[in-house]
């Protein structure tokens, strides 16, 4: 893969500690002063420096009679072509401190000033590496000069170019080491230029290159690219590693580095199958279908020889990793695999359920044939086939009674189980098993699969491990009453996003009315997190800065699609690969695109602060914005319909309930009731494809996403969060605009009565003008674009912003003016 050789401005990499500064999160503005400042300085500094070569001597008294007299009795004539503070400031830094080495705290200076006034990474240096570059060559010239100077006392220019720091340094290295003071400033240049510039290897010499006696050169020059080791060893120690494709090793590493994290999994215990009573009864154990480690086959090993290198070289694709090429993904050893027993149910547990579930069916005259229980993480499925004869109606209806005879909360029928032929009986275990985060991340299916965005669900009944791409949903509406695991739901949702996609392919915008729910993904801002130009915190908490967000993410959809029609492609995948072979060039306006996902929890609170405003991007964003890669989740505590809408939730068909309160609520959200009857903790129902699947959320604590996040943002990560389009205000489309061309009859009368009144009241309009309340509304919206009443503040009469009649006359001439034009 060949290095990129352009950059997106938003997407520079910075170190995580230099972010941490105050001074990098300040507003652009002020970036861009404190940036001309800092050049002032740097050029103001090398005026004074140089002049302290010409004229230092002559002001050397004026400086030293400062000290000793104060500034009104020693004079402030100097020569210095900067005045005063010009010889006082060379003075310390040159005849004192640095001597000649002062000069390289200037250009430090000046490009830290540029670099904050251009908002732009026109080279590889940080912040961070041009400090210590330049603390570094100073330190090295000084000891440097200072050594050489003790070899030639009475040289006067090399005396003349020192200063105090020189002279001591140079006599303390001489007395400790001496001559070796050349070899150790030789192995400190070496040292830093490999740290500086990451040199990881070096050439050989041929001969080392050559096996043992009557062996042959690695790597003919006839052999191709699929040389291949028949021995069965590594190939790592035969492969030429040439000096011209040295600045192309960090690019083979990230190869390793993808599959790195991925540690081992806890495998699950099982039960073996038991009969019980007399009744045709099978019992499905809980299997856990991970492994403990991943194989790693000899067919499916790549070997990147000489030959495969150059072909990758010369095919020049784009990868967006390489701007966080050392990123490292997050091993699952922050997670906790939280054992479990051999099994949640019992042998005794099973026959009472069996037995009760016979009785209380043969109670009301109803017989079966054949029972069957399936043992899941939070609850067993009893699956009972019917004799002939038997009404499905039946059996439904017997819900409470089977509930009140196991002695058990949660029972749910499923009568019957599509596809199957039999009718299911959800039981509620008494020991529920724990479903770990990390057994699923650590699974095959994980691992290897091929979703663009893999989200987490949690395990079925049958045990399947359960996980869903976002992408294809193409967004997600979770309901459950407080406590029952959405919460718990999210942080599991995010960490498998974080857990398996790298920064530059997928950005966060997360909102959070409650301020401390998702407070822990804010050291993500650098990595994974987007957020508006002018906005300070990532993570958003305001209704205000959440309908400006969700106009910029439509603002942003709309320029996506503009480029997805430019680029003749039909979505974001198809786009982006044609971007990443460089058919499509950054010259031309084209960009890579990250997928996007919006994530916002009590959907409910913002509904009822901002309604239509927060209601009419939400719907755009879901009818349009799957092609170009802008995904939403929505979570909500009661999905009563003034929520969830109808227009959004026909544009969300994949939804999420934990238990909530009523049938209405599960009806709402689902279309179906049966999640009253879920036993909370996580347990949940995904409604899919018209089909309604029984989960367990899996468990993750908030220690671990904690420990999630502070790995990944003390990482090197961007310069800045990713940043949304600016949404203008003042030029939006607003479709409760008023035409001032089409003025009611009774406008001139109802401005007149409001100006009067001073009261901007819509029913004191319908009882003076005797109108109906429709006619007013609208006479009260012309009065607001006529600049005579204020805009709506809820249950409070408008301002009236005209005081005398005088003024009213004005503005009705004007408006004359207007329509008569």
């Amino acid at each position: 893969m060949a290095r990129n050789n352009y950059k997106i401005q938003r997407d520079t990499p910075l170190e995580k500690k230099r972010v941490s500064f105050k001074l990098f999160r300040l507003d652009k503005r002020v970036k861009i002063a404190i940036g001309i400042f800092l050049q002032g300085v740097a050029i103001f500094l090398a005026f004074a420096f140089l002049s302290h070569f010409i004229h230092g001597d002559s002001d050397q008294h004026v400086v030293e009679s400062f000290k000793a007299l104060g500034i009104k009795k020693s004079g402030v004539v100097t020569q210095n072509w900067v005045g005063f503070i010009g010889a006082f400031t060379s003075y310390y830094f040159v005849y004192l401190w640095w001597g000649v080495t002062a000069f390289l705290f200037l250009p430090g200076l000046f490009i830290i000033g540029t670099k904050m006034v251009t908002q732009k990474i026109w080279f590889e240096l940080s912040v961070s590496k041009i400090i210590i570059a330049s603390v570094f060559f100073i330190l090295w010239f000084n000891i440097l000069l200072g050594y050489l100077h003790t070899f030639y006392p009475n040289n006067q220019l090399l005396t003349s170019q020192l200063g105090g720091v020189s002279y001591e340094l140079g006599t303390l290295f001489k007395g400790l080491l001496g001559y070796g003071t050349f070899l150790l400033l030789f192995l400190l240049l070496v040292a830093f230029i490999v740290i500086c510039f990451n040199i990881t290897s070096l050439p050989m010499i041929p001969f080392f290159t050559m096996r043992k006696k009557g062996s042959e050169v690695l790597h003919p020059p006839h052999l191709d690219g699929d040389y291949k080791n028949h021995s069965g060893e590594a190939l790592e120690d035969d492969i030429l590693e040439d000096s011209a494709f040295l600045d192309k090793k960090k690019e083979y590493h990230i190869v390793t580095q993808t599959t790195s994290h991925h540690a081992t999994a806890m495998a699950g215990n099982c039960s073996s199958k038991e009969d019980y009573g007399n009744i045709d009864f099978e019992v499905i154990p809980s299997i856990s279908k991970v492994q403990s480690t991943i194989p790693i086959s000899k067919e499916n090993l790549t070997i990147h020889t000489k030959s495969s290198m150059v072909d990758g070289i010369r095919s020049e694709n784009y990868d967006p990793t390489l701007d966080l090429s050392s990123y490292k993904y997050p091993a699952l050893d922050l997670l906790e695999g939280y054992e479990q027993g051999s099994s949640s149910v019992t042998k005794e547990e099973l026959e009472s359920h069996k037995n009760n579930i016979v009785q209380t069916l043969n109670n009301f005259k109803i017989n079966i044939s054949k029972i069957k229980a399936t043992i899941g993480p939070t609850v067993t499925l009893y699956e009972i086939v019917p004799e002939a004869g038997i009404k499905i109606s039946k059996i439904k209806n017997l819900e409470d009674d089977i509930a009140l005879n196991l002695a058990a909360l949660g029972i749910r029928i499923i009568a019957p189980i599509p596809g199957k032929g039999t009718i299911g009986i959800e039981v509620p275990n008494k020991n529920r098993e724990i479903v770990p985060l990390r057994e699923i991340l650590a699974s095959e299916k994980f691992l290897k699969g091929k979703m663009e965005l893999p989200i987490v669900l949690g395990k079925s009944i049958s045990n399947d491990m359960f996980i869903a791409d976002l992408a294809r949903m193409p967004h997600l509406l979770i309901a459950g009453a407080t406590g029952q695991g959405k919460s718990v739901g999210l942080n599991v949702l995010l960490t498998s996003l974080i857990y398996k996609k790298h920064p530059s392919q997928l950005k966060l915008v997360l909102v959070d009315p409650k301020k401390v729910e998702l407070s822990l993904y804010n050291k993500l801002e650098n990595h994974f997190l987007a957020k508006l130009p002018v906005s300070d915190e990532a993570i958003i908490t305001e209704t205000k800065k959440v309908v400006n967000t969700l106009n910029s993410l439509c603002v942003e959809m709309d320029h996506r699609y503009e480029l997805l029609k430019e680029a003749g492609t039909r979505n974001i995948k198809e786009y982006n690969e044609k971007f990443i072979k460089r058919v499509l060039l950054p010259q031309e306006g084209h960009r890579f695109l990250p997928y996007v996902v919006l994530v916002i929890d009590e959907f409910a609170d913002m509904m009822m602060t901002a309604g239509k405003e927060i209601e009419v991007p939400i719907a755009r964003l879901a009818q349009l914005a799957r092609a170009i890669g802008i995904h939403l989740v929505l979570a909500t505590q009661r999905p009563s319909v003034n929520v969830i809408t109808g227009i959004i939730k026909a544009n969300f068909p994949v939804r999420i309930s934990y238990k909530v309160s009523s049938k209405i609520d599960s009806r709402t959200i689902l279309d179906a009731s049966g999640a009253e009857q879920l036993v909370g903790n996580g347990d949940m129902l995904l409604s899919m494809n018209s089909d309604i699947i029984r989960l367990q959320t899996p468990f993750l604590d908030t220690e671990e996403v904690e420990r999630v996040c502070s790995y990944i943002g003390a990482q090197r990560g961007y310069q800045s969060a990713y940043m949304l389009p600016l949404y203008d205000e003042e030029n939006k489309d607003d479709s409760t605009v008023v035409d001032l061309q089409d003025i009611d009859p009774l406008f001139e009368e109802a401005a007149k009565l409001i100006v009067l009144h001073q009261q901007g009241s819509t029913s004191l309009i319908q009882r003076k003008l005797k109108l109906g309340y429709n006619r007013s509304g609208r006479l009260i919206d012309q009065l607001e674009a006529a600049g005579i009443v204020g805009p709506f503040e809820g249950s409070k009469a408008r301002e009236v912003l005209v005081s005398d009649e005088n003024t009213l006359h004005e503005i009705l001439n004007g408006l004359d003016r207007k329509t008569n034009y």
